[in-house]
């Protein structure tokens, strides 16, 4: 993992006791960062939660000045559960505890708004102080990855304004003759499943050439699925 930080420091008041709540579903791994945690003068744990939607109703009810979370959860991913815990206590500081190391997985925590992001091989002294800058609103993620998620951000915008755009100029019909047609259906076979007559078919399919700007039928599959209308069968 790259060593170079950014430290974005929020201010904060007089210190306070920092109390963590425990996103792990393995107990003994869950034991072991809670005596990690307990063992420091200024940590308590709040809580040990074994699931995503668990962790959700504690850290409402617990407000905890940090949960400490898995990637891998048994009912959702790590960041699902943070995003849910995020989207109802905005201001609360994550940190991901995981064996998963990969660079999507660091971009996924980043997405939900992770202040850090640890691997399984973090001493217990890496914890507590990932622990404590996060309650203090410290991030502590590689500036290269911040500059991906940037990134990765825009292009999904980029890509949601576009099936906006294309979705607003397709009538709920159209978009259902472009999915018949990417399963390579003809027009009397899309005419049997939609219940209408071929010439209604062929009037749609024409319309929907027109508004991708294309000349063929294939060639509009292959503009509906880039602009997001439809999925093309794998």
């Amino acid at each position: 993992m790259p060593s170079h930080l950014v430290t974005l420091t929020a201010q904060t008041g007089p210190t306070e006791l920092l109390r963590v709540l425990i996103v792990q579903d393995h107990p003994l791994l869950a034991s072991a960062l809670a005596l990690i945690i307990e063992a420091e003068a200024d940590l308590r744990v709040c809580g040990v939660a074994r699931t995503g939607s668990a962790a959700e109703g504690m850290a409402v009810k617990e407000k905890p000045s940090a949960v400490l979370i898995d990637f891998y959860l048994p009912d959702m991913t790590g960041p699902t559960a943070a995003g849910m815990i995020r989207a109802r206590e905005p201001d609360m500081a994550i940190v991901f505890h995981s064996a998963e190391e990969s660079e999507s997985a660091l971009l996924d925590a980043i997405d939900v708004g992770a202040t850090a992001y640890l691997t399984k091989s973090a001493t217990a002294d890496q914890i507590v102080e990932a622990i404590r800058r996060a309650s203090k609103g410290e991030v502590q993620i590689p500036v290269s990855l911040l500059a991906k998620a940037i990134a990765r951000q825009r292009e999904v915008a980029k890509e949601q304004h576009s099936r906006d755009r294309y979705s607003a100029q397709f009538t709920s019909r159209e978009v259902a003759v472009l999915k018949l047609m990417a399963q390579g259906l003809d027009t009397n076979a899309m005419s049997q499943l939609l219940g209408v007559a071929p010439h209604t078919i062929e009037w749609h399919v024409r319309h929907v050439i027109e508004k991708l700007g294309v000349h063929s039928r294939l060639q509009a599959v292959i503009g509906a699925a880039r602009a997001g209308l439809i999925q093309l069968p794998v």
